[in-house]
């Protein structure tokens, strides 16, 4: 029953993150994007398992790209930045606010070289342009957006022991 949860649980992350990408499309793809599913992120802090359900609806959305090689190039800078996100989340039970504040610093630093070489190289934008495009966007929705939620999320225990699949 417990395996029966914890997929539910990340089906519904992967479905969430593909849904708010799509449907705030504008703002999601490109130079400048605000991909305000990107504050899912932080779930990896909580559970290994983020890493994948959050790789996978990051794969889908992209599929939805106006930049075709996102599918692979955006996936990979999912994977790159939920990795050590989950490392950090080690110590969120000592310095909860800290951990999410270094954590979310993850996909800012991924998304930004690696989406602004993307862009860079096959699209011929100006590099530092795009690396910091991309990361602006990103401290937006993770290091600001995304902490502040998750800060908010915290206070409630029955969502926090859904999240830890407890």
């Amino acid at each position: 029953m417990k395996n029966v949860r914890k997929i539910t649980i990340m089906s519904a992350v992967s479905a969430i993150y593909v849904v708010l990408t799509i449907a705030l499309s504008g703002l999601s793809y490109g130079g400048i994007q605000f991909r305000v599913a990107e504050a899912l992120m932080l779930l990896c802090v909580f559970k290994k398992e983020y890493c994948v359900a959050l790789s996978v609806g990051c794969l889908i959305s992209n599929m939805f790209s106006p930049m075709p090689l996102d599918m692979v190039i955006g996936t990979l800078a999912t994977v790159v930045a939920a990795l050590p996100m989950y490392f950090v989340g080690k110590l969120y039970d000592k310095k909860p606010l800290l951990t999410l504040v270094v954590a979310s610093l993850f996909p800012a630093v991924s998304n930004g070289i690696i989406i602004g070489l993307e862009l860079n190289f096959f699209y011929g934008e100006p590099l530092l342009v795009s690396m910091a495009q991309v990361m602006f966007g990103e401290l937006v929705c993770v290091s600001v957006f995304g902490v502040i939620l998750f800060r908010m999320i915290s206070k409630n225990n029955h969502f926090m022991r859904i999240l830890r699949f407890s």
